[in-house]
């Protein structure tokens, strides 16, 4: 009987503190999904220029010069009107997004000036690297970003891009190399 007792005793408290567990679990307040360290406005207009930086890398793969012109001066309005100012961060991040934004607008007009295909892949080659960095202080969250290299590019001195997916697709040498290269960084600061 006293054995019993006991059992009955053990199940009832641990009945008990597992009911106790439920209820903190179910009055813990639900956390928004992915919310952003940016700004609304910050985020629309980034993620805008980097839909339009996209379509400026997959152009230079089918080699549209007229293309990627269009895109060029897309990209250009797209950093010259980025409102860094609505970062939420502090001064330093700021005046530094700011530069780099200013280096990246000088380099798409120097691609927009180029004459042949291979030296806008130059050009992107710096534009690419000049947006990682824009990324990287800005601390874009709202998607994830890979970094691409293909050690092949400009005869072996290699060139990085940015791209939205894992799949390889190469802007420098695609005719002869489509899928040279591998992922060599994944940005992604969403919180979790």
């Amino acid at each position: 009987m006293e054995k019993k007792l006991i059992i009955i005793l053990v199940v009832f408290i641990a009945s008990c503190s597992s009911s106790s567990d439920k209820k903190t679990e179910e009055n813990k307040p639900q956390l928004a999904l992915n919310k952003s360290n940016n700004t609304d406005i910050f985020n629309t207009a980034f993620a805008e220029l980097m839909s339009n930086y996209y379509h400026l890398k997959d152009n230079f793969i089918t080699e549209s010069d007229t293309i990627i012109n269009v895109y060029t001066k897309k990209l250009i309005i797209n950093i010259d009107s980025l409102p860094i100012n609505t970062l939420k961060a502090d001064t330093n991040i700021v005046a530094t997004a700011k530069a780099t934004a200013q280096s990246i607008s000088a380099e798409l007009n120097g691609l927009l000036a180029e004459k042949n295909i291979e030296a806008k892949r130059k050009s992107f080659a710096t534009l690419s690297e000049e947006m990682y960095d824009l990324i990287r202080t800005v601390q874009y969250d709202k998607a994830t970003i890979y970094h691409a290299h293909c050690p092949m590019a400009f005869n072996g001195v290699g060139a990085n891009w940015l791209s939205n997916s894992l799949d390889i697709k190469n802007p420098y040498i695609p005719k002869q190399m489509l899928t040279c290269g591998e992922i060599t960084d994944s940005i992604n600061f969403a919180k979790k």
